[in-house]
């Protein structure tokens, strides 16, 4: 594993200095190309129903190292890039861009370098995020919860706590645990648990992406459950639970968040 992959904070910094540089009018018009020209279909925005995050998806016809600046007054004020763990261009993209408002709308603009040397920028295009509400699930109790074990860490980056600080910004990855991969957690006290969710992360390759999950308590286990943004109703009295990966894309698999839920 080269430095990159270990430090992707490290990874992210080099990527946005050669944003920053080659998009900050060091060249003139004629030096950066139409977006359009290396896109393999229209950008995709997946909005979350909380509102608070969104990402992007997009393909590109060559390897290219790309980001998304966003914000509501224009597309600016933000940047988010790639969530994969290491540097370098390639052609699918995913950026998951945090810190939203619900009820708001957002202009984006992509922009990158491709592997041919050139710089290039698309228009300006919107995304409208979705008025908050409460969960009829209840209380997310499962943030701030105690990890009691893991299958594998990544890196500290991308430690399990990350999966329980509600903070979708963060996540938490195994290394090459695959269908493997399991999360213990102890939420402290005994809780009356209405429903359960696993928000996965997944690689810009379709990689890591845990497809359903299992819950482990006192040697009972519950589901398989579909992952995804809308909880999983299920009753039963828990304080530790185990959170397994039952089917996946392989590779990485982890969570943006566990979720417990309560009323």
């Amino acid at each position: 594993m080269d430095a990159m992959a270990r430090h992707p904070t490290l990874a992210l910094i080099l990527v946005l200095g050669v944003l920053i540089a080659s998009c900050s009018g060091s060249g003139s018009d004629d030096d950066i190309g139409d977006f359009s020209q290396i896109v393999q279909s229209d950008p995709v925005v997946e909005v979350d129903p909380s509102g608070t995050v969104a990402t992007l998806r997009v393909s590109t016809t060559i390897n290219a190292v790309c980001a998304v600046v966003y914000g509501t007054d224009g597309p600016s004020g933000s940047i988010a890039t790639d969530q994969d763990m290491g540097i370098g261009g390639h052609s699918d993209h995913n950026a998951r861009m945090t810190n939203l408002e619900p009820g708001t709308r957002y202009q984006y603009r992509l922009q990158g370098v491709g592997v041919d040397g050139r710089i290039y920028r698309s228009d300006v295009m919107t995304f409208d995020t979705p008025a908050s509400a409460p969960n009829a699930a209840g209380e997310n109790v499962a943030v701030g919860a105690s990890v009691i074990d893991v299958s594998s860490e990544f890196s500290n980056d991308f430690a399990a706590a990350n999966a329980l600080d509600g903070n979708l910004a963060t996540e938490w990855s195994t290394r090459g645990d695959g269908d493997d991969a399991f999360l213990t957690i102890d939420l402290g006290r005994d809780v009356e648990v209405s429903a359960v969710g696993f928000r996965t992360r997944s690689m810009s390759d379709g990689s890591a992406t845990t497809d359903t999950f299992t819950v482990d308590v006192d040697g009972t286990t519950y589901g398989p459950f579909a992952v995804g943004p809308t909880p999983s109703a299920s009753q039963f009295t828990a304080r530790v639970l185990t959170f397994n990966v039952e089917t996946s894309s392989g590779g990485n698999t982890g969570a943006l968040e566990i979720e417990v839920y309560s009323r």
